[in-house]
C-alpha cells in the first residue's frame, strides 16, 4: 500500500512542476523579449525552457529579462512561429512585445485595375503576414465595403481578384487593410467609367410609395428612416416596403440618393 502511494506522489509532483505559455504568430524579422521573474520558491528564475517550432532555444534564460533570438532558426518572413515557454508554478513570465509576431500591413500595390465585367485586380509585394484585403467603393457620399480577399502574407509578388458591383457613371475603388494597430492602410484610388444608363425607381420622386419600390435595373440599395437608422439593404429590381411605417425615408441606389414617402 505504501509503495502505491509513493508512486502516485512522484507522478503528481512531476505533472505539477510547471506550466506552459504558448505564443503563436508569424516571423517578421524581430525577436521576442520576455520578462522573467524569480520563482515562487525564491530560488532561481521562473522560466526553465523555451522552444521555437519544437526546437530548443539556446538563449541564456537565467535572467530577469531575456531575448529569444529567432534569427538562429533560419526563418523566412511570413513563416509561422509557435513559441512555448515552460515555467514553474506560482510565477508568470510576461511577453514584452507580442505584437512582433502579429501580421503587419506593409503591402505595396504594383498594379491596380478594374475590368468592365466587374472585377478588380491588384498585384502586391512586401506583405508581412496574412491579413484580409478589403475592397471599398465610394458611393452615396461614403466608402462602402464591397469585397474581401485574404492576403497570402509573404514578401513575394501575389495576384488577387474580386468581383465588385459597378454602378452607372464614374466608379471609385480602393483597397484597405487593418492590422493589430487598428490603423487602416489604403491603396491609391482607381476609377472606372461605366456607360450603363442611370437607374430610376417607381413610384416617381414626389409620389407616395405603397407596397413596392421598382428599379429600372438591378441595383444595390439601402433604405434609412428619417433618423438615419438603416432599415433595409440588398440587391435587386424590387423592394418590398409594405411593412414600413408611414413617413419619409432615404433611399440609396445605383450612385444616387433620393427620398420617398411611405403611404
Amino acid at each position: 500500500m505504501k509503495k502505491i502511494l509513493f508512486i502516485f506522489f512522484i507522478a503528481f509532483s512531476t505533472f505539477s512542476f510547471g506550466k506552459e505559455m504558448k505564443l503563436e504568430g508569424i516571423f517578421r524579422g524581430e525577436n521576442v523579449v520576455i520578462l522573467n521573474p524569480f520563482a515562487a520558491s525564491g530560488v532561481g528564475f521562473c522560466v526553465y525552457e523555451v522552444t521555437v517550432n519544437g526546437q530548443l532555444s539556446t538563449d541564456e534564460i537565467n535572467s530577469s529579462s531575456f531575448e529569444v533570438d529567432l534569427s538562429v532558426f533560419k526563418l523566412k518572413k511570413g513563416d509561422k512561429i509557435s513559441i512555448i515557454i515552460k515555467h514553474k508554478d506560482g510565477c508568470s513570465p510576461k511577453i514584452v512585445n507580442p505584437e512582433v509576431l502579429k501580421p503587419q500591413s506593409t503591402f505595396n500595390i504594383t498594379s491596380l485595375k478594374v475590368e468592365k465585367e466587374g472585377t478588380i485586380r491588384w498585384t502586391t509585394t512586401d506583405e508581412n503576414g496574412s491579413l484580409p484585403f478589403i475592397v471599398e467603393q465610394y458611393k452615396w457620399k461614403k466608402w462602402v465595403k464591397v469585397g474581401t480577399f485574404d492576403g497570402i502574407g509573404t514578401p513575394s509578388e501575389h495576384h488577387y481578384a474580386v468581383n465588385i458591383p459597378i454602378h452607372s457613371g464614374k466608379n471609385r475603388f480602393r483597397i484597405k487593410q487593418i492590422d493589430y494597430s487598428n490603423k487602416p492602410r489604403y491603396s491609391a484610388e482607381v476609377e472606372f467609367n461605366s456607360l450603363a444608363a442611370s437607374v430610376t425607381f417607381e413610384p416617381e420622386k414626389g409620389k407616395k410609395v405603397g407596397d413596392d419600390i421598382i428599379f429600372s435595373a438591378e441595383t444595390q440599395y439601402e433604405i434609412f428612416d428619417f433618423y438615419g437608422k438603416l432599415i433595409l439593404k440588398g440587391k435587386g429590381k424590387k423592394v418590398d416596403v409594405s411593412k414600413l411605417l408611414k413617413g419619409q425615408y432615404f433611399l440609396n441606389f445605383d450612385n444616387a440618393t433620393e427620398t420617398f414617402n411611405k403611404k
